[in-house]
This record gives structure tokens, sequence and C-alpha cells, in this order.
């Protein structure tokens, strides 16, 4: 495996060739992320509702948890850029290697590109049959509760989320082959899911797939009493935490 300070050096690389992505790639690797983050929580809600048929609530919501991951799993595997592992972007800020205006542009073109393909899968399964029964009320009472939390509990679960998912990404460029990587992932993710940590690109399947199947929830709920502070938690974790900590410890 790759030392701390090899991960390091492996991610202020990784943040120079993600900040100079031409433009049109940002877009397709970003419609990519937010699908693939739809199937993790896809997976989530269709095995919670089935498992809940013969396990308790806890047994329940651990076997969608350990589901989930499979979503960050395709990010990094197969290439996809998502706006929450990205926030290690900060790294190549701090080592001057890419400028604060090629920051801003990956993050707000990666961000919009994870909230198309997000609500792209969010309408093909809201439209699949898929979602009755139990799946559809686990589906809607998912959406409800995510707009109905306290702003800055939001705010604080999306730091707590995104402290384990930059910790993946970190986690995986130290393993050096594919079995690992998958490993390395698997834990934090599964870790924060359990949890009830707030991520705002999953956020972008969740709630409108609730929308769309019935839960009583607006765009302004959506975006303001949601997506606000779970973003705002996000980077607080995964751009300002974690790389410096990193950075200062390892540079």
């Amino acid at each position: 495996m790759n030392s701390p300070a090899e991960i390091l050096q492996i991610w202020i690389g990784n943040s120079v060739k993600k900040a100079t992505l031409p433009t049109f790639k940002m877009i397709l690797l970003g419609i990519a992320a937010g699908i693939y983050i739809g199937f993790g929580c896809h997976g989530f809600l269709l095995s919670t509702a089935a498992a809940e048929t013969v396990f308790e609530a806890g047994i329940a919501k651990l076997v969608g948890s350990a589901l989930f991951p499979l979503g960050l799993m395709l990010v990094v595997l197969c290439g996809g850029e998502l706006f929450t592992g990205n926030n290690l972007l900060t790294l190549g800020i701090l080592d001057r290697k890419i400028t604060p205006a090629q920051l801003l542009k990956s993050w707000i073109v990666v961000y919009f590109a994870n909230f198309a393909g997000s609500l792209f899968l969010a309408v093909l399964l809201a439209h699949s049959g898929l979602y009755t029964g139990a799946a559809g009320e686990r589906a809607i009472a998912v959406a409800a509760s995510k707009v109905s939390a306290p702003f800055m509990g939001l705010v604080i679960k999306g730091i707590l989320c995104n402290i384990l998912v930059v910790l993946a990404v970190w986690f995986a460029a130290g393993a050096k082959d594919m079995i690992g990587k998958i490993w390395a992932i698997w834990f934090p993710i599964t870790m924060f899911v359990f949890s009830g940590f707030e991520h705002c690109v999953a956020n972008m399947t969740y709630i409108p797939l609730g929308m769309m199947l019935g839960a009583e929830v607006s765009i302004g709920q959506l975006l303001i009493a949601n997506l606000l502070p779970v973003t705002i938690g996000n980077l607080i974790g995964g751009a300002v935490i974690m790389p410096l900590i990193y950075y200062y410890s390892y540079r």
C-alpha cells in the first residue's frame, strides 16, 4: 500500500488533473457520478424495505448500508467526478498547484452535473414500477425526513458524512489493487450511511425520487431545507477539516 505521505502526493496530482479537465468531460463524468451514487441510494432503499420484512429495523438498515458503497466504488474504479470526493481538491490550492478559479469551476460544474445525473436516475426509478408497496413507502418516508431535520443538525451530519467520504477516497488511493480499493471504500461509506449522516449528492436522488412517488416535499424544501445545509457541512468536512489535517501533517 501507499503511505499517507504518498497518498497526499497522489491527491495533489489528482487535484491538478481534476481541476484542469475540459468542461465537457467534467459534465459527462459528473452526470455519471450522480447516476452511480443514485444506484447506491436505490440499493439502500430496496434492500432496507425488503430486509424489514425479515429483520428488525437496525439489521435492515445495516443491510441497506452495506449496499450503498457500490455508488462510490463505481465512481472511483470506473471513473466519475463527484463533488463530495472532489472537496479534496483543496489540497491543490494548499500546494499552489491549482488556482481558486479552477477549484470553484470544478466544484460548481461537477455539483450541477451530479444533480443532473441524480435527477435522471430518479425519474427512471420512479417510473420503473419497482417502488410499489414497502419500497415506495420507504422512499417517501426518507424524502420527508430529510427536509424536516433541523438546519444545524443537517450541517453537522454533513460534516461527519464528508469526513468519511473523503477518507474513503483517500483510503482507496492507498491501495494498489482493485480489491484493496473496494474494501477501503466499503467500510467508511457503510459507516456514514448506517450512522444517518447526510450526503448532498445522495440526497439529490433520495428526495426527488420520494417527491415523484408522492412525498409532500416542495422544491424549496429540497434546495433550502436540505441541500443547502448538507452542502455547507460536506464542504466543511471534506474541503477544510481533512485536507488541512493531512496537508500540514505530511507535506
